[in-house]
């Protein structure tokens, strides 16, 4: 009898101490100062090559830019020195291993994508941009309905195509691109009356790029763009806790004030 109650008292003791908030493991916690990496002491960061500005600017061996102080950012958080890869957009959120850590190229999150790949949590809300030619008739659309008689040029797999073929839903098929350069290119010859890709990158197009150009508008798509990683990577947790501290500190905020701001006072295409 006397056992009986030792050992129920023992049993009350470790209900009271779990109860209580005695120790256990924490969940998906990331160990900062030993963190997994694909080279050892050297965060590998990938994205595409030509990389533009505002998400890039200056050489790979030391980009700023929003995506690139990003990065940057994210490296010195953890303590690491940052190695820049190139990795082709396309090729970037194909299933399979990765020879980098992350890669960082205005890639939205999608469920699709997340069938191959993980992703870190967004760190940018996008919208589409239409840019057209000044002296093209396009150039007098204002809204989703305008555009579906016109000849519209996206970049292979990405969301613009979908917001092409999903929304827009042109009589003629979209022109299909390889590459930004390749649809810059059809849309200065005349091949194309409209190129839709992110809204940054078509404003930046028609201040720097494109002569003669006009964005005529932008569609919000409840977008994000996050960090892409090979599918199981735990790096994950590490680079979201990193994120979640330079939301709160206010750090990507000064990085979107500085790098992106002028570029997001578009109106929006009517319905």
């Amino acid at each position: 009898m006397r056992e009986r109650v030792i050992l129920i008292g023992l049993l009350l003791a470790v209900l009271l101490l779990v109860g209580c908030g005695g120790p256990s493991a924490p969940k998906d916690k990331c160990e900062l100062d030993n963190p997994p990496l694909f080279e050892e002491g050297v965060l590998t960061v990938a994205t595409d090559k030509p990389a533009y500005p505002p998400w890039f600017k200056g050489s790979s061996k030391d980009y700023s830019g929003y995506e690139g102080d990003i990065a940057s950012e994210i490296a010195d958080r953890m303590d690491l020195p940052i190695k820049w890869t190139v990795e082709p957009f396309n090729k970037s959120y194909a299933p399979g291993a990765k020879d980098f850590d992350f890669d960082i190229n205005e890639i939205t999150i999608t469920p699709e994508r997340e069938k191959a790949v993980d992703f870190s949590d967004g760190y940018f809300d996008n919208a589409q941009g239409v840019l057209v030619m000044k002296d093209n008739p396009a150039a007098k659309a204002k809204s989703v309905s305008d555009l579906k008689d016109l000849t519209i040029g996206a970049q292979v797999g990405t969301t613009a195509l979908d917001f092409v073929n999903e929304t827009v839903k042109p009589t003629e098929d979209p022109k299909v691109y390889d590459s930004t350069n390749d649809a810059k290119s059809a849309l200065e010859s005349g091949q194309i009356d409209v190129f839709v890709t992110d809204l940054v990158t078509t404003v930046y197009l028609r201040d720097v790029e494109i002569e003669g150009s006009t964005v005529i508008g932008k569609y919000p798509r409840n977008e994000q763009f996050g960090m892409l990683f090979e599918q199981g990577n735990p790096l994950v947790g590490c680079v979201n806790q990193v994120l979640a501290e330079m939301k709160s500190d206010g750090t990507l905020k000064e990085l979107k004030q500085k790098h992106l701001q002028q570029y997001l006072d578009v109106p929006a295409l009517e319905k």
